[in-house]
């Protein structure tokens, strides 16, 4: 039997249709959602996908206040520019673009961000809610993992999930968003011996680690979920950490790539920033 094909577009969609509710709110008590994004340098890949969440503002109705800065900026102006959106109120979110140039400070850049205002969900505070099980921002991408999971009626509780992959943007909160809602999470990574037969214990598969199809049907078990994070560009074209010809045949579900977690992390980027404005506008 063909496995359910998790639609990203699907859930975006209704996504957003939340999200424009709670926009169409804030605009009948005189607010309107703001979100800053900070991009440095002029990294190709991150142009774009500014570009992306640029239009979503627009289309939503959300103003955008980008800065664009030099490669060669200081760490004492980019700082600058970070208090400065931090203390203007009609900004409520705060994205800045990674990759950073190796001059910059990746760290104290993003703990300057006001943990209020750190839509990405980034900041040590928001991390440190979601590590004790409190509300916070959530990082968006593993946030829109679970809005899939969720929008699909998919079992989580008492599931063995395997997430391949342990950086802060998604392996290690994505694991620890699976532990709150009652899995039993394994952290893979370059080390895991015997990594296959680890990830065959899965019920539930993530995959996050920017390899192209490295993940082939040596690696799941059958009748699992499998989601794919990855996002690689090749000379074939965008593919995913999972080889999904090799994998579909043997899965329950399965997210493509693409139309499968990419559109997710726009639109809770978006969610985000609503949230942002509800709660300091309360």
């Amino acid at each position: 039997m063909a496995p359910l094909i998790i639609d990203g577009k699907t859930v975006s969609a209704a996504v957003e249709a939340e999200t424009v509710l709670r926009i169409a709110a804030l605009l009948e008590r005189g607010v309107t959602p703001g979100l800053a994004v900070v991009l440095v340098g002029e990294d190709p890949a991150s142009q774009s996908y500014v570009k992306m969440k640029e239009r979503d503002c627009e289309r939503l109705g959300i103003r955008s206040f980008d800065a664009r800065l030099p490669a060669d900026i200081t760490q004492e102006r980019l700082n600058d520019v970070i208090d400065g959106f931090n203390a203007d109120p009609h900004v409520h979110g705060i994205l800045v673009q990674q990759p950073f140039p190796r001059h910059l400070d990746v760290e104290s850049v993003v703990e300057r961000i006001s943990p209020a205002k750190d839509v990405d969900g980034f900041h040590p505070e928001n991390l440190g809610k979601l590590m004790r099980g409190v509300p916070g921002h959530r990082a968006c991408t593993p946030w829109g993992v679970m809005r899939m999971l969720d929008h699909y009626g998919l079992e989580l509780s008492g599931k063995r999930a395997v997430v391949v992959g342990r950086s802060l943007l998604v392996g290690k909160p994505m694991g620890l968003m699976l532990l709150e809602r009652n899995c039993t999470v394994t952290y893979c990574h370059s080390r895991t011996v015997d990594l296959p037969a680890v990830c065959r214990e899965a019920d539930i598969l993530v995959a996050a680690i920017g390899r192209p199809k490295m993940i082939g049907a040596e690696y799941v078990r059958e009748g699992a979920v499998v989601i794919d994070v990855g996002i690689n560009r090749t000379e074939a074209g965008m593919v995913g950490d999972v080889d999904f010809d090799a994998v579909a045949p043997i899965c329950s579900a399965i997210t493509p790539v693409p139309g499968g977690v990419g559109p997710m992390t726009r639109a809770i980027l978006m969610s985000n920033t609503v949230g942002a404005a509800e709660a300091l506008t309360a």
